[in-house]
């Protein structure tokens, strides 16, 4: 039943809602307010990134506080700061003024704030999940599924940003296209590296994305 509901909830903006019998409507007709939706958008990813937070301060405050243990730590912080940071940029609020003024302000909507952050919130999931497995087991070896959680998880997150960009603006930004050319390049080498390496590595290039952005203009990033 809740597979059933999951699915018609995921289907209904895409069917612009249709109901047998009644037909559907149009995403034009849609009564969306930029501002209004990418707030409620935004905080949900708080909340998300906030709960990663508290997953990784419960689980290193368990552990004995050894130079891997902290790193691991530091590294978890510093990537929940890094999502934190290109999913709030300047871009975040210019989206939401250009949904406000566009003539098929639903469309827009739909593919921006409904569908891409599907990839964004679990990419925070997936990247708590490996933050954990990091605290855990810095050091050793790391095996297939460890290193899919631990490049999927920043992976996912910055597809569905970059979705997301692609829907308002109809161009890909450059800077996190890179950033997930920059994941697969670690996975080449993944099986050279202890986690907490690896770890360190994607969140590296979370930072990375985040200062190209930062430093360089929004016009010269697009592809």
């Amino acid at each position: 039943i809740w597979a059933l509901a999951l699915t018609l909830e995921f289907l209904g903006p895409i069917s612009t809602f249709w109901v047998p019998g009644l037909g559907n409507g149009s995403t034009r007709d849609w009564d969306v307010e930029g501002a209004h939706i990418a707030e409620r958008v935004g905080l949900f990813v708080i909340i998300c990134l906030g709960e990663s937070i508290i997953i990784t301060g419960a689980t290193f405050a368990e552990l004995a506080w050894t130079p891997t243990t902290v790193g691991a730590f530091i590294s978890a912080f510093l990537g929940t700061i890094a999502m934190w940071w290109l999913f709030f940029s300047a871009k975040h609020e210019a989206a939401s003024e250009v949904i406000a003024g566009a003539g098929n302000a639903g469309a827009l909507a739909r593919a921006a704030y409904t569908y891409a952050p599907i990839p964004v919130v679990a990419g925070i999931v997936v990247t708590a999940v490996g933050d954990e497995m990091v605290l855990v087991h810095p050091a050793g070896h790391i095996g297939a599924a460890a290193g899919w959680v631990l490049l999927g998880g920043p992976a996912l997150f910055l597809a569905g940003t970059a979705v997301a960009a692609f829907a308002v603006w109809g161009s890909w930004p450059r800077s996190r296209i890179v950033g997930l050319a920059a994941l697969g390049g670690l996975a080449v080498f993944s099986p050279l590296l202890t986690p907490l390496l690896l770890a360190a590595g994607s969140t590296g290039v979370l930072m990375a994305v985040g200062a190209w952005e930062t430093l360089v203009p929004s016009r010269e990033q697009a592809g």
